[in-house]
């Protein structure tokens, strides 16, 4: 198994373009799997080889069973389909002609509305940051572009200032896969940006990185959330608030605002509308919530 697994993480890392999260996760997927074949006597005793040839998927649904119980079923999914990307690396470089992967049954989702915030708590969220100084000008500044345009967090981060058009109001961000977007910025984020780059130079900032950190470096993700845990703390909101529920949020609001789902797909960065259309379920609930307080005979 080890002699594939640099080949693998190259092969995800070139022609995949994933993250180093998801690189590391997929790896790990493909070591644990390694360990279900030791235990059933398919990996060879002689030379440690594995003969993915003559492979089966009955492993692989093994392998699968042994998750349930242990692991969330979106976790379960994604080493599905770990391997079945490790086997379609084994077919491109001639190991295996077919992927038994494909053959197992993918999980069935478990159906969660995302948590979102009311249009108050983000009021009351974002304008928790004072600009006494250059860190709350800074924070107020992320959590109005986070709302302003439902960025993920590694979007918020990767921002450097030539990626920021304050005069037409948009930010270009780097998605998932490379993929560069324009997202447009709102009134009360750009004024919170513009304040915020009037004493950015305070940080000693070592590049043009946009969000800079104590030490005039890139802020990383997981300060931006400390930062958010922080500021929803102080503010008494009694929700889990992470990056990712901004983003949610972002969108549930413009749905219900009347925005048109694919444009909010282009701003969400999402490849599939399937992805975006989970946020229907939230109207939806919504709809039933005004019905059932306002029909006479609801």
């Amino acid at each position: 198994m080890d002699k594939y697994l640099s080949s693998f993480e190259d092969f995800l890392s070139s022609e995949r373009n994933y993250s180093k999260h998801t690189l590391k996760a997929y790896i790990a997927d493909i070591k644990e799997f390694g360990l279900v074949l030791k235990d059933m006597g398919l990996i060879s005793a002689d030379n440690g080889e594995i003969d993915f040839a003559h492979m089966d998927e009955t492993p692989i649904r093994t392998f699968i069973s042994r998750l349930y119980g242990k692991n969330k079923r979106v976790s379960i999914s994604r080493k599905l389909a770990s391997i079945r990307t490790f086997f379609e690396f084994l077919i491109r470089n001639g190991t295996i002609k077919s992927n038994p992967a494909k053959l197992v049954p993918t999980p069935k989702g478990e159906k969660r509305l995302p948590t979102f915030l009311t249009v108050d708590e983000v009021v009351k969220l974002v304008e928790t940051p004072g600009s006494e100084n250059v860190y709350e000008s800074r924070d107020r500044a992320i959590l109005e572009l986070l709302y302003s345009c439902g960025l993920r967090v590694s979007e918020l981060v990767g921002i450097n200032l030539n990626n920021l058009d304050l005069i037409s109001m948009s930010v270009k961000v780097l998605g998932k896969g490379n993929k560069e977007r324009m997202v447009p910025l709102g009134s009360k984020a750009c004024t919170a940006i513009k304040t915020y780059i009037s004493q950015r130079l305070d940080l000693k900032p070592e590049d043009d990185y946009l969000f800079v950190n104590s030490r005039g470096g890139r802020l990383s993700t997981r300060s931006i959330d400390r930062i958010i845990k922080k500021y929803a703390a102080i503010s008494g909101i009694p929700k889990n608030i992470s990056p990712h529920v901004l983003r949610h949020t972002f969108a549930t609001h413009l749905l219900g605002g009347g925005a048109d789902l694919r444009a909010i797909q282009e701003m969400l960065g999402h490849k599939s509308l399937s992805t975006t259309q989970r946020y229907t379920h939230i109207s939806i609930e919504k709809i039933m919530e005004i019905y059932d307080k306002t029909h006479p005979r609801a």
